[in-house]
């Protein structure tokens, strides 16, 4: 390794962002707190936007879907409800250390499914751009609900 690669790693290579220094300055839904921790102008991300979103006891977001743009939520603490479909017509549910992946031009809502306790989460989107495109959906009144399994884990009642 030369000097000159050597410094260049140092400025350029692996990077920390301290969970105290997240940015706030990001779009905000009402009951909900986000925060960028990776981005261009944070970290020089080229690709991937990272943060965290807090929900508030009862707080959802309306429906919508992010462009083109995947998305994966972790779960750190509380009880997530997902709704999705043409009329969010489907609903699962997930807990601390559950991921949740939500596919390109998907219909979906958010919702803290606890009446007392925040949920916490980790967002990482495939873009950097804050694509929202907000849908006047009238939802079913009784979605269904949908196991989340994998091609290789059976159906836990089956």
């Amino acid at each position: 390794m030369t000097e000159t690669s050597a410094g260049k790693w140092r400025s350029d290579g692996v990077q920390v962002i301290p969970g105290s220094s997240l940015d706030p300055n990001t779009a905000q839904t009402p009951g909900m707190s986000r925060a960028t921790a990776i981005n261009f102008a944070r970290a020089g991300a080229q690709k991937i936007w990272a943060g965290t979103v807090t929900i508030a006891p009862n707080a959802k977001t309306g429906a919508h879907h992010h462009g083109a743009l995947e998305s994966v939520i972790y779960v750190v603490r509380g009880k997530a409800r997902m709704r999705w479909g043409e009329k969010l017509e489907f609903v699962a549910e997930a807990g601390p250390g559950d991921f949740i992946f939500i596919p390109p031009y998907v219909p979906h809502q958010e919702i803290n499914a606890d009446p007392g306790e925040k949920l916490e989460c980790v967002l990482v989107r495939s873009d950097q751009e804050p694509v929202v495109v907000n849908l006047d959906i009238e939802p079913v009144e009784k979605p269904d609900a949908v196991a989340w399994i994998d091609p290789i884990h059976r159906h836990p009642h089956k």
